[in-house]
């Protein structure tokens, strides 16, 4: 499933391309027909994202929220536009571009109210500048519930995924099972600034990147990570290899119906700040 550096990603380049101007909207498969006919032909006010969440506003006419789910995905092209391709939910067509949503979770037209209640029932997103960190760190100071979990659970935290919530655990030496209640407020402090600084670089390129210089292919001599997901990472999908830190295994386990990555030995042990790995 896409996190949120992505739905950012698709945010930005939906505003510049469509913003402030009339787009053809249509539902080509159907299943989104309604919707767009309400808002074909209407001007396209901006586009933003909150954690794993897309809105495209549309002033009075509404705005389409887009979930992308484990399937969804954009394709986006410049004119001219071509015969749609397959299952396609949503086209919108604009001066420059076109764009066509294929299997998403969630495309439905919705008001604005019903934006706001769909947001306060989710977390801080760090890649937002009206974030506010302390959100979270009440329901995680309060919480007996692991680290691994609560980093995941959207209405603490927006738009954290499993790569980015196995990378911070491990990038700051936490063990993953770490009760909530017993993080102390500089090491969420330090975790949270980190992780808005990954998610922030990976709106930037496109990927998850989450290795130090020192321990980088350039500078160990390593072969770079070769994955579907791309980025240079500590522990997301390497169950069973070395860690680049310790020579460990990296281990693998079920928690809460999804994979999970550690390092047994730089994240034996719930560290503090001035304990980080690497």
């Amino acid at each position: 499933m896409p996190e949120g550096h992505t739905l950012h990603r698709l945010a930005e380049l939906h505003h510049r391309r469509y913003a402030r101007h009339r787009v053809a909207v249509s539902s080509p498969q159907g299943r989104f027909a309604t919707g767009a006919s309400v808002v074909d032909g209407a001007v396209f006010t901006g586009a933003e994202a909150y954690g794993k969440h897309l809105f495209h506003h549309y002033g009075a006419a509404g705005t389409v929220h887009i979930h992308l789910g484990l399937y969804g995905k954009f394709a986006e092209a410049p004119l001219p536009v071509e015969p749609p391709v397959g299952k396609v939910r949503m086209r919108v067509v604009g001066p420059t571009h076109w764009t066509d949503l294929r299997g998403p979770t969630r495309c439905e037209l919705i008001t604005e109210p019903e934006r706001d209640v769909l947001v306060s029932k989710l977390g801080p997103d760090p890649l937002r500048p009206d974030a506010d960190p302390e959100r979270a760190w009440d329901r995680v100071s309060r919480s007996r519930a692991p680290l691994a979990v609560l980093l995941m659970d959207q209405s603490v935290i927006a738009g954290v995924g499993n790569v980015y919530r196995a990378e911070l655990l491990f990038r700051h030496g936490i063990d993953p099972a770490t009760p909530g209640e017993r993080l102390d407020r500089d090491t969420w402090q330090a975790l949270w600034t980190d992780l808005a600084e990954l998610m922030a670089y990976g709106v930037t390129t496109g990927r998850i990147d989450t290795v130090r210089d020192e321990h980088a292919p350039e500078a160990t001599g390593r072969a770079p990570r070769r994955d579907r997901h791309g980025g240079e990472v500590y522990v997301y999908r390497r169950a069973g290899q070395p860690c680049y830190v310790c020579g460990t295994a990296i281990a693998l386990r079920a928690l809460a119906s999804r994979k999970l990555y550690w390092c047994p030995r730089c994240q034996a042990c719930h560290a503090g700040p001035a304990d980080q790995v690497g």
